[in-house]
């Protein structure tokens, strides 16, 4: 079954091509078949099959949409699990910084840009990994038209790159908020002398902090890979405690990873060992969302660019190993390998999507000048 299955994505076992599966455990076709897309992953961390470039595997395999096609009791039990429960609810909100971004700056450090961007990067004139991430701060800037004194809000700011370069080139006050304890102490690093304060904080605490004082109301709201952490049942609650901080003419943009299909759940496996109780959103999810709170102004999907920049990644993270192994073991190398380049095949593929959109309270009176 799972022979003829990989067959019809154009992968052959124990075959020569560079996204043919080199099966090592027989009892890697029940696990797949018992347990779907997480013993995939999991056999693939134990050492239990090989392949050439994961990353073209996993862009076939989606591409066929075999991922869909193999249900399994896990399937059942995670969407039972977020029908039921609140995975994105403010007792769970530091989770995810303690067990991902929390990981060690080090590795971070090797893997991503100097500016310790996180998210996809904009290539359209980039050669490479630092310009592409420096474009894609400049762009957010330029389409908030952030001028100089203006009052900006960083929600799930990072190690503080956007926050440090908003303050530097377009002389913004910056307030970053993040629920990663290494990244607030590396944020506040980078950012000192600047006009920026990074704070330790659940997106939820600003409301309480700043609500009904025009003094403390932002010019512009920029939220840039953290949509995804605050999960579909809490979706309107962050628009309106954005809308609740947001002065008037203030313009909101949001970046987030994008789901063709409307979903209430991420795969088991990225939720089990990376990104606990996530969420990709959908259009129509962010649609609902936003509606009666926000207009839309703008739209921009370049996702293509995802695959890219997590190849960067990934070619950063194995070229660096070596400095790196001295804190993790090999199965962290072939689970961290596994994300990234499954990821990488599955923007390939377009089964996911990237996204700005911008967002204003009522409007902007003549329209919005879209930017690219």
């Amino acid at each position: 079954m799972v022979t003829t299955l990989l067959s019809s994505a154009g992968v052959t076992v124990n075959g020569p091509g560079i996204a043919d599966i080199q099966v090592k455990n027989k009892e890697f076709y029940k696990r797949v078949l018992r347990d779907g897309i997480l013993g995939f992953g999991e056999s693939y961390m134990d050492g239990w099959w090989e392949v050439k470039h994961l990353d073209d595997l996993c862009y076939k395999i989606i591409s066929a949409s075999l991922q869909d096609k193999v249900k399994t009791m896990n399937n059942y039990i995670h969407y039972l699990e977020a029908i039921l429960l609140n995975t994105g609810k403010k007792s769970k909100a530091f989770e995810v910084g303690e067990k991902h971004y929390d990981l060690g700056n080090s590795l971070f450090q090797k893997m991503l840009d100097i500016r310790m961007a996180y998210s996809c990067g904009y290539w359209k004139d980039a050669q490479n990994l630092d310009d592409a991430q420096e474009a894609k701060f400049d762009l957010i800037c330029r389409k908030l038209n952030i001028q100089p004194g203006m009052k900006v809000l960083d929600v799930g700011c990072g190690w503080g790159g956007f926050s440090k370069y908003a303050a530097e080139k377009y002389g913004a006050e910056v307030v970053g908020v993040t629920v990663s304890k290494e990244q607030v102490d590396y944020a506040t690093t980078i950012c000192k002398g600047l006009k920026v304060t990074i704070k330790l904080m659940d997106y939820r605490d600003l409301n309480s902090e700043n609500k009904h004082d025009k003094e403390f109301l932002f010019d512009r709201v920029v939220s840039v890979g953290m949509f995804e952490h605050v999960g579909y049942k809490n979706y309107t609650t962050f628009m309106n405690t954005v809308n609740n901080l947001l002065k008037q003419d203030g313009l909101f943009l949001l970046h987030t990873i994008g789901s063709n299909t409307s979903v209430v759940t991420s795969d088991p496996w990225s939720n089990k060992y990376i990104f606990p109780n996530s969420h990709v959103p959908s259009i129509k999810q962010i649609g609902g969302a936003i509606e009666g709170i926000f207009v839309m102004e703008d739209w921009h999907n370049f996702s293509a660019y995802y695959d890219k920049t997590l190849m960067a990644w990934f070619d950063n993270f194995y070229k660096n190993w070596n400095l790196i192994k001295s804190g993790y073991d090999e199965r962290f190398y072939r689970m961290w390998k596994f994300y990234l380049l499954s990821s990488a095949g599955s923007f390939r593929a377009r089964n996911v999507q990237l996204w700005q959109i911008v967002l204003s309270k009522k409007g902007i009176p003549g329209g919005y000048l879209s930017i690219r």
